[in-house]
């Protein structure tokens, strides 16, 4: 049987068979055995055992507040948190505690949600490997699955076993891997240029990257600000479609967001694929792609075609100027948004302080790591009076061009895009590490950043595990503020693939709650 958080934990909340609080402790417990992981940087135990008992006065006395009332959720740490530790994985902000809480954050409390902690990230959120922050590297759940360990790890029995674990991906490894290992139920990331969708992809979960401007970004510390959209990390398409309606709608604070109201939907369980077109562009298939992935993509535009969709091959021409003309805007608006972190205010104050200069210096020395002073350093270049026209000017119109590509592609009758993820399934960190960040990012964003240059929304649904016994992800992207027919497709496609759990039992001896999470994912 596939269950959905919405009624198996609802349900199981509800009629009394579990109660928010216990849900919480074993939650909390998970999170203790799972900690070689890395995927929190901040366990918040006693808020979260407060808002549970709070749940369960409210199941009995049979007022609760919504769907997610008592259900545990994780938060990346770049998004504010009222009295919780907010850190980006820095220095910088190391001990920082903010007074208000992200608009997504304070959504989900309002439906009752029960917030466990502050999640792993990549410095700032700068990285495809959720390797750079300060609290060290996140590790991937699927390192200990026994499908890779039955695949790969007898063959390497004497090395040390400590070097075999493989990387989430990033930026938002810490939420992956807790929405992976089943510390929680959903957690939320940022996707700035696929930092939900990537390591989705990698840790055998589903990432959603929303339409831009449909839900908030009024807390989020921000990277890219033309870019940057909270991102959904589930296990199944369903929960996203669920987490989605508690978030998505207009916010006073956030000038951005779209003015038209938002009627949360739930998906239909039959869908007739005969009436989709989709779309299948020909850029996509990039230098790197492994013939694993491509031969996946293949497989499912078959799955597609047999059920009387029709698929179809399109181009977008101008992908291929992308990842560039992402890295200049990126950088910019990075170069822009970091200028706040001085020392005068909040975060980080150097000690040296001879003059104002000095300890501006110092302080962003001692704050920033070696990937977001390059990246300050880059878009300061862009950005100079002699660089502006040639750099920064020509990347907006280029990215005008990218735009207008997909509007072109969807007002041929294309309803979804369906490609790949990322170029392969997740690697070993000691091989992950061997190039630097940037030249990583680009190599993991290729297909994912697009969707945010164009503000479409993007889900990477788990379809196979590879050779090696680790998760591969495909990605469908869809028309501006059409996520319902977007998550309905990969609602349809989710039901087809029949992705396998993560078999995790061996890891740790607590059966009974990844049984009932088992339970709680539409994918067995």
């Amino acid at each position: 049987l596939k269950w959905k958080l919405s009624f198996q934990i609802s349900a199981a909340l509800k009629e009394g068979q579990v109660s928010p609080t216990e849900l919480c402790q074993r939650c909390l417990s998970l999170i203790k055995a799972t900690k070689f992981l890395n995927a929190y940087i901040t366990v918040a135990e006693e808020t979260a055992l407060k808002q549970a008992e709070e749940s369960e006065e409210r199941y009995k006395r049979g007022q609760i507040l919504g769907d997610l009332d008592g259900v545990p959720v994780a938060i990346k740490d770049n998004f504010s948190t009222a009295g919780i530790e907010t850190t980006c994985a820095s220095n910088m902000l190391k001990g920082y505690i903010p007074p208000y809480n992200a608009t997504v954050v304070q959504k989900l409390l309002d439906q009752g949600a029960v917030l466990l902690g502050k999640t792993n990230l990549d410095e700032f959120a700068m990285g495809s490997g959720s390797t750079d922050g300060i609290f060290g590297p996140v590790r991937n759940p699927w390192s200990y699955s026994r499908q890779y360990r039955e695949k790969c790890v007898q063959n390497t029995q004497t090395e040390n076993e400590d070097s075999n674990w493989l990387i989430t991906g990033g930026s938002s490894g810490g939420s992956a891997a807790a929405v992976s290992s089943f510390t929680c139920f959903t957690a939320l990331g940022s996707d700035t240029g696929g930092s939900t969708r990537n390591p989705a992809a990698l840790c055998g979960v589903v990432g959603l990257k929303p339409t831009y401007g449909l839900i908030s970004r009024h807390g989020l510390i921000p990277l890219v600000n033309s870019m940057d959209v909270p991102g959904i990390l589930t296990r199944c398409v369903d929960d996203a479609a669920i987490v989605l309606g508690v978030l998505a709608g207009h916010d006073p604070k956030d000038s951005t967001t779209v003015q038209d109201p938002f009627k949360p939907f739930e998906l239909p369980s039959f869908i007739d694929a005969s009436k989709l077109c989709i779309g299948i562009p020909k850029e996509y298939h990039a230098p790197g792609l492994s013939s694993e992935t491509l031969a996946l993509w293949s497989k499912a535009a078959d799955l597609f075609e047999n059920a009387g969709a029709r698929v179809k091959e399109v181009s977008l021409p101008h992908t291929q100027y992308s990842i560039i003309c992402y890295h200049v805007l990126c950088t910019a608006e990075v170069a822009s948004n970091m200028a706040r972190f001085d020392g005068l205010e909040y975060g980080h104050r150097s000690s040296m302080d001879k003059s104002t200069e000095v300890m501006y210096a110092a302080t962003r020395r001692e704050g920033f790591n070696d990937v977001v002073r390059g990246r300050i350093l880059s878009g300061n270049y862009f950005l100079l009076k002699q660089n502006y026209e040639n750099y920064f000017i020509k990347a907006q119109k280029v990215r005008r061009l990218i735009a207008n590509d997909f509007v072109n592609v969807f007002n041929g009758g294309i309803d979804v895009l369906l490609t790949p993820t990322t170029l392969r399934d997740t690697i070993p960190y000691v091989e992950f590490i061997k190039e630097d960040n940037r030249t990583r990012s680009a190599q993991d964003d290729i297909f994912t950043q697009a969707a945010n240059m164009a503000g479409l929304p993007a889900i990477t649904v788990p379809t196979a595990v590879s050779e090696r016994g680790l998760p591969i992800g495909l990605q469908f992207i869809g028309r501006a503020f059409r996520e319902q027919q977007l998550l309905t497709v990969a609602k349809w496609f989710e039901k087809q693939v029949q992705f396998p759990m993560i078999q995790l039992q061996g890891m740790m001896d607590h059966g009974h709650i990844v049984s009932l999470h088992q339970k709680s994912a539409s994918l067995s």
